[in-house]
């Protein structure tokens, strides 16, 4: 996100272009994508500018126009981290909680400040709540308050956090471990993981086997058991 000077607020232009972006680099053959900002701000949610100039329909268009960017980087066949090197709050806090993983500096600070505002984060929410529980989004929530890269991390909304010198670092290690392997595993995998998540145990447990059984028998599996038992590195057909 390149809107620094805009504390890289999410107008529905610049909605519009992280969309074509995911969906861009969602059909090339990268095996990760990062999601990474310029400026001291990571982002600073809706552009308050852009909301206020619509009416109630314009106002729903523009959040279903953000809530499809947020299920388009849960949908993409790759692995997105977040990089986050400051401030993301809002649906700033919502574009980080809705990537695969996320890796923040020491100095980058987390929050949903309809709280102590005028506009509640309703929409925000829902990915922080799948990430942190219910009493720690109720805090972030009512408070409106910062939290803290270390708290973010023991809370659970984001991997690791590290010195700002070291974040590209962490970002690339991370990135490296999640991209390794079968890249079409991965894929059904990271799918079917979305699709379990927060359904009861027993629907999970159908979703996961329909998928475990049906990919057992994909190349990529079979290559995986034979590396396994034949002793040797695994040749991915992928």
């Amino acid at each position: 996100m390149n809107r620094a000077a805009k504390r890289n607020a999410l107008s529905a232009e610049h909605l519009t272009e992280l969309l074509e972006a995911f969906r861009e680099a969602g059909t090339s053959d990268a095996a990760g994508i990062v999601l990474a900002a310029e400026g001291p701000v990571f982002s600073a949610g809706h552009d308050f500018a852009d909301v206020h100039a619509r009416d109630k329909e314009g106002v729903r268009l523009l959040l279903e126009l953000c809530t499809m960017l947020m299920k388009t980087m849960q949908s993409v066949p790759q692995v997105v981290i977040a990089r986050v090197q400051g401030l993301a709050t809002a649906a700033g806090c919502q574009l980080v909680a809705s990537c695969d993983l996320a890796v923040a500096s020491l100095d980058a600070g987390f929050a949903l400040p309809g709280g102590k505002a005028g506009w509640f984060c309703h929409t925000p929410a829902v990915p922080v709540a799948r990430s942190i529980g219910r009493k720690r989004l109720m805090e972030m929530a009512l408070t409106g308050d910062v939290v803290d890269a270390a708290t973010a991390v023991e809370w659970g909304l984001i991997n690791k956090a590290v010195p700002a010198d070291e974040l590209d670092a962490a970002v690339d290690e991370l990135l490296a471990r999640a991209t390794r392997g079968s890249r079409a595993s991965k894929t059904a995998g990271k799918l079917a993981l979305y699709a379990q998540l927060d359904r009861p145990e027993a629907d999970a447990y159908e979703i996961a086997m329909a998928v475990m059984a049906e990919t057992s028998q994909s190349p990529s599996a079979k290559e995986g058991r034979a590396s396994f038992l034949e002793k040797r590195s695994p040749v991915w057909p992928d």
